[in-house]
């Protein structure tokens, strides 16, 4: 082993080291970052359980407009500009509505 010193272009045996180092973490993100790539590839190309099918049409009441939409599997729920709350089934029927009430 040369002297640094004399040597200024010998490379020093901790350099070597840190070398080896980098070169490891920089493979390890890159296969890190394929892995995360590739679940998140599988993952959304399964099908979904949770499928939630619309009705052809929902019928609001005369002069009321649609503020919200929420859905779940079993009901459909419009909370309208004017403050009620109207519940639906999947089919569209309307099965109940109530009034939101001010603070």
């Amino acid at each position: 082993m040369s002297d640094p010193i004399s040597d200024p272009d010998a490379p020093l045996p901790e350099l070597r080291f840190l070398k080896w180092l980098v070169t490891a973490l920089a493979v390890t993100m890159i296969a890190g970052l394929l892995t995360i790539v590739t679940l998140l590839v599988i993952r959304f190309n399964q099908p979904s359980e949770n499928k939630l099918t619309l009705p052809e049409t929902i019928s609001l009441p005369e002069g009321t407009k649609a503020a919200s939409v929420t859905m779940q599997p079993d009901r459909i729920i419009v909370v309208t500009e004017d403050g009620r709350v109207l519940v639906y089934s999947v089919s569209g029927r309307l099965t109940g509505q109530t009034r939101l009430s001010a603070p």
